[in-house]
């Protein structure tokens, strides 16, 4: 049973929760167990689950590793092997889920925090919400695959700041940046707005777990390289029921209706 994770399901979206309130979601060893345990779930349930929504509960989405736990692997001498051997699995389980994946942040997105929230495909936040690349403040590298993220997203002059200073990064300016796609008034806003976005995938076509891999496989790639695996991707989309389905919607002028198949 997790208790520092909550997984419920709103129709065909799983919506997971970081669930440690009393220190603003902060990760320890058992919500890393936990997170990996929901992420199992969610996959064993098949076409019955086809988006993944992650956001926090309280005032934070996530604040990091919890330094106060023992069990978080960040105290270590030896934080790399914690990495290893806790965090990467679980980011690679994540890039290689076969569904959307969207992240709601609803307060701060501090730390490896901030790597959870980016690996959304979709990137929801709250106004009240900020990202934090704390690792300086305490001596350490950004981790959680930050350090590959960030640039991406937001450049590489902004990424070293953001990495270097420690400085908070408003939603607002997140949005701006291109590090957050939907930017939403308040929590009651993002929440809904976040589980429309959701469900509104959840109801979409098996290609958009195709896309995500296209998209996660083109900064390795070459030109050629990334066409090639454009046709192979395309000859796995179109054998799939959902594509007959979109051309026989289209051709008799009505909305799709697709089983992620």
């Amino acid at each position: 049973m997790m208790e520092r994770m909550s997984l419920e399901h709103e129709g065909k979206v799983a919506l997971l929760r970081f669930n440690h309130p009393e220190v603003m979601n902060a990760i320890g060893g058992q919500m890393l167990r936990d997170f990996v345990e929901a992420i199992e779930e969610v996959k064993a349930r098949g076409t019955e689950t086809r988006c993944l929504m992650i956001t926090g509960s309280g005032r934070a989405f996530c604040a990091g590793a919890n330094l106060q736990d023992d069990d978080s692997g960040k105290k270590s001498k030896e934080a790399g092997a914690s990495l290893r051997n806790s965090y990467h699995p679980l980011m690679f389980e994540i890039r290689d889920l076969g569904m959307p994946v969207v992240t709601a942040v609803n307060g701060a997105a501090a730390g490896v925090g901030m790597s959870f929230a980016m690996i959304g495909d979709i990137v929801c936040a709250s106004k009240q919400a900020y990202f934090l690349q704390a690792f300086a403040r305490i001596g350490l590298i950004p981790d959680g695959g930050a350090t590959y993220l960030l640039p991406r997203l937001v450049g590489w002059g902004r990424a070293m700041e953001l990495s270097m200073l420690a400085e908070k990064l408003p939603a607002e300016t997140a949005h701006e940046w291109g590090l957050v796609n939907r930017l939403f008034d308040d929590q009651d806003s993002l929440d809904a707005g976040s589980l429309e976005i959701a469900t509104k995938l959840a109801n979409g076509p098996k290609s958009l777990s195709l896309i995500r891999k296209a998209y996660w496989q083109t900064w390795g790639n070459g030109y050629e390289q990334q066409l090639e695996l454009e046709a192979q991707l395309q000859n796995e989309a179109g054998r799939t029921q959902d594509f007959r389905e979109g051309v026989s919607a289209f051709l008799e002028k009505r909305d799709a209706k697709f089983g992620g198949q």
